[in-house]
């Protein structure tokens, strides 16, 4: 059974408080915020002073992916308004061992994203340092994209690794899942399901969350 962590990107920022409680009373296990820049990615979307308050309101893992550039100058700014775990990509990077080992020391959990186009084998040098894969399934910077199929090659590759050597590192799937699509994905080997649009655009958001919990 995949932990569940919907994507306050697609949340009504108009009624944040409504769906951050929405997500408290869910058979969720995550919060998945999405911090994007404008320069790593094509879009800009929310920082600190919104992790902050829905810090203030959740009552679960806070897991903070930050589509930004330097992310190390931030990493203590993002600890402190509550990340519980923090993905950097590995295409923003060029010290990745350094940034991982400076997570861990603010005393959060370590993630690595990659983008569709990236290797995994990338990340198979520090993959005893992550706790969180976090694999892009559309190109990063917009909610409400199509899953990449290849994807799950890419997911069964890092599983076998990961097994192979023995290592308790989680993967998450982020972008374009579906209740279509999420048994296939957890078949393939993931851990963690990121779902955005799959949650906030249904009728009934709880049931939702409850069904993704069971595929």
């Amino acid at each position: 059974m995949a932990f569940i962590a919907p994507s306050i990107l697609s949340a009504d920022f108009l009624h944040l408080s409504r769906d951050v409680e929405m997500i408290n009373q869910s058979e969720a296990d995550w919060f998945h915020l999405d911090v994007m820049d404008g320069r790593f990615v094509p879009n800009i979307s929310f920082g600190l002073p919104v992790i902050s308050a829905i810090k203030r309101e959740a009552k679960k893992t806070l897991d903070v992916h930050l589509m930004i550039e330097e992310p190390g100058k931030y990493a203590e700014d993002f600890k402190k308004a509550g990340a519980d775990i923090l993905s950097v990509h590995i295409e923003a990077c060029p010290h990745l061992h350094r940034n991982l080992q400076q997570i861990k020391s603010l005393g959060m959990k370590s993630g690595v994203a990659i983008n569709p186009h990236t290797p995994v084998e990338t990340m198979f040098d520090v993959l005893h340092d992550i706790d969180v894969v976090c694999m892009m399934s559309v190109n990063p910077g917009f909610g409400g994209q199509k899953f990449i199929p290849h994807t799950l090659q890419k997911i069964t590759k890092l599983k076998a690794e990961i097994k192979r050597r023995g290592l308790n590192t989680l993967i998450e799937i982020d972008g374009g899942v579906t209740l279509e699509n999420a048994s296939e994905i957890i078949l393939a080997g993931a851990d963690v399901l990121v779902a955005g649009n799959t949650v906030f655009a249904s009728s009934d958001p709880l049931a939702t969350i409850a069904q993704l919990k069971q595929c």
